[in-house]
């Protein structure tokens, strides 16, 4: 099974209308080694907590994928973050994800299904019953956050295509516009970045396909 980024390039389209509310910057005079760390930081800090119009999600809360930990806030999670076609550092992706066009953005998913399939967000979003589950992740390099997802098993989405008892595995094939992601203009990976699951894991109900956080669309 393939899942590939269906979303036109930003060459294709008249651009979207800017956002009410669209974040605003914080510009930082830096001195020295100390106040260009401050700046960085603060910069991080003034983009995350910036009200913008946002998404609600209705998500009913499941019990069964939950913890006592104390929760990573919402700015935490939201500026301190791992995408390299924006940015190598941890707060690039906050700065530079603005310029991301999700709407309009589809996906196919096809190979050894029997009913390939495309579809948009608006349709990913409505595909199955919202749930919101607190997961700790912990991540290779060695931090965590505990984080209130929204969404729901991948296996729905997965059960839609049927996929062929011959299917062993899920590719997942990213986007790479290097207009909206300026992280694809230095030569990091092999672009376009591409994700595996065996498929007993992408069925597993702990898998989710996560389109929120918080009650609210992913930023």
């Amino acid at each position: 099974m393939i899942f590939k980024d269906r979303r036109i390039q930003s060459s294709d389209v008249t651009p979207r209308r800017v956002f009410e509310q669209r974040r605003e910057w914080l510009k930082t005079a830096a001195m020295g080694s100390m106040a260009m760390g401050l700046g960085s930081w603060l910069e991080r800090e003034a983009f995350a907590k910036t009200p913008i119009a946002k998404e609600k999600l209705a998500a009913k809360f499941n019990e069964q994928y939950s913890t006592k930990e104390t929760a990573t806030s919402y700015e935490e999670v939201t500026s301190y973050n791992n995408f390299y076609e924006f940015g190598m550092d941890k707060d690039e992706p906050a700065k530079y994800a603005e310029r991301l066009q999700t709407r309009p953005w589809a996906i196919s998913i096809e190979g050894l299904v029997k009913k390939p399939l495309t579809l948009d967000i608006d349709a990913l979003l409505k595909l199955a019953p919202m749930e919101e589950r607190i997961y700790r992740m912990r991540c290779v390099e060695g931090w965590s956050m505990v984080i209130p997802w929204n969404g729901y098993a991948l296996s729905h989405l997965i059960n839609k295509v049927e996929p062929l008892g011959s299917a062993k595995y899920m590719e997942f094939i990213t986007l790479a516009d290097p207009k909206q992601m300026p992280g694809l203009r230095r030569p990091v990976l092999d672009w376009p970045y591409r994700e595996g699951l065996r498929m007993d894991e992408a069925m597993n109900p702990l898998t989710l396909l996560t389109l929120g956080l918080y009650g609210e669309i992913l930023p």
